[in-house]
């Protein structure tokens, strides 16, 4: 992992499955810097969103998080290797019928289906999102916060 500290931060480091809380955890201790505390519970959200698609489309390649204040705002951006782009899934209105307990919910690699909604999460808590292709590949999935 690198990481750089001029005020935000700009980590590479392999895709895991504990880069989301190691991020998450950064992240955290730039906002008390700032004095922006009282962001922070939307930015973490965010942030474990986004960099945990990150790492489940990476698959063991690099990817690259930034962390920046900016004028009115802090700005989380995280860049993936693949050229598929995220797919905001529809919101919908789900009813306690429509939940029930599922046995196989813990095994490794399960996949009920039901995944999907972190970006309208990031969309309904961000003042602004948005996806960035970059060259030969890959893009960047970014968030902003006002605070």
């Amino acid at each position: 992992m690198k990481a750089a500290t001029s005020g935000g931060l700009d980590i590479s480091c392999l895709a895991a499955e504990t880069v989301s809380g190691m991020v998450r955890s950064l992240v955290e201790f730039r906002l008390a810097e700032w004095g922006l505390e009282k962001v922070s519970g939307d930015v973490l959200l965010i942030g474990g969103e986004i960099v945990a698609n990150a790492v489940r489309i990476a698959r063991d390649r690099e990817i690259r998080v930034r962390f920046t204040r900016e004028a009115g705002a802090v700005v989380l951006a995280v860049w993936d290797p693949s050229d598929e782009m995220p797919v905001v899934r529809p919101v919908t209105e789900l009813t306690l019928d429509d939940i029930a307990p599922d046995a196989r919910a813990l095994d490794d690699g399960y996949d009920d289906g039901t995944g999907g909604w972190g970006l309208p999460l990031v969309q309904a808590l961000s003042t602004e999102c948005g996806v960035r292709r970059t060259e030969p590949s890959g893009k960047w999935v970014w968030a902003a916060v006002a605070c």
